[in-house]
């Protein structure tokens, strides 16, 4: 039986924050390199070299990965779900920023609390719990707020907006599958090559139909966010939050993901010079409030 903890303890959310921390860098790197790499590309490209990693980690530590244990139904499910959020996310990146994606891929937690309760009524959310998370949706939109009514991205900026909306719907319809599957008992190796295999295939797949141009040649600095995506996004980090999903409460996990497009928008001040303004402040406050809350016993 998966060793399940009811709440997140100090270890637990310490490895959340740090893979809030990554996640919203990654959405700066993935913005870099759509330069020179086309967006389904890319995608494909994180999902196949994750994979490659995913599956020669498993063989060093001897972690068995291809045993019937009846999970390939929820594992197939998981890996095309895992290639249309995707899909979306970097498509999306073309006509809108990568603050504005980091908000609209964060309505993810929604999904997840409201259909847990259909798989693990233990993880119910009370009403208050629920305005928590409420609130720390709200702390994250208030802080990306500004420019909202204003398409600074260009005028196909409402497309990026609905893909990057759909992208997570599609993230907590994953989460929903792995709890509702087979796949929550399975290793978090397992879990995690189900989605990018499957994911990367699909993607390289769209990407040949699609047949967008690569650029000649690659700038370090795109080198080096691809090495990024997909070693410490797609691998690392990757394999620590199936592992997190396997062993905590989903509800209470997804809550601690709003941090990221937070981080996003401290790393963007930091790296690309953008205002920290008192929005941002005010949402810090909010986003860690509402964490508090949800995250109540």
């Amino acid at each position: 039986m998966t060793d399940r903890h009811t709440h997140l303890d100090a270890r637990a959310a310490g490895l959340l924050v740090l893979c809030c921390f990554l996640w919203g860098l990654n959405q700066v790197a993935a913005k870099v390199a759509i330069a020179q790499v086309p967006p389904l590309w890319q995608a494909a490209l994180r999902s196949l070299g994750g994979a490659l990693l995913v599956f020669a980690w498993s063989r060093g530590r001897g972690i068995t990965l291809f045993e019937r244990d009846g999970s390939l139904r929820g594992g197939l499910l998981a890996g095309l779900l895992f290639a249309a959020e995707f899909g979306c996310i970097f498509l999306g990146l073309q006509f809108t920023t990568a603050s504005r994606m980091a908000v609209f891929i964060y309505i993810s937690p929604f999904v997840v609390a409201l259909g847990m309760p259909f798989i693990a009524r233990a993880e119910r959310l009370g009403a208050l719990q629920m305005a928590g998370l409420a609130t720390a949706f709200a702390g994250v939109a208030w802080a990306l707020a500004e420019g909202f009514t204003q398409p600074a991205a260009g005028p196909l900026q409402w497309l990026g907006d609905a893909l990057g909306i759909a992208a997570g719907v599609l993230w907590g319809a994953t989460t929903l599958a792995i709890r509702g599957s087979r796949l929550a008992t399975a290793s978090a190796e397992k879990t995690l090559l189900y989605q990018l295999a499957i994911s990367g295939v699909a993607l390289a797949v769209a990407a040949m139909v699609v047949g967008q141009p690569w650029a000649p040649v690659l700038a370090p600095l795109t080198w080096a966010s691809l090495f990024f995506q997909i070693v410490i996004v797609t691998f690392a980090s990757y394999l620590l939050w199936f592992w997190l999903v396997r062993h905590y409460p989903a509800t209470r996990l997804a809550s601690f993901t709003l941090l990221t497009p937070v981080f996003g928008l401290l790393l963007g001040a930091l790296l690309l010079g953008e205002p920290v303004t008192a929005r941002l402040v005010v949402g810090l406050v909010a986003v860690a409030a509402g964490i508090v809350v949800v995250n109540r016993r």
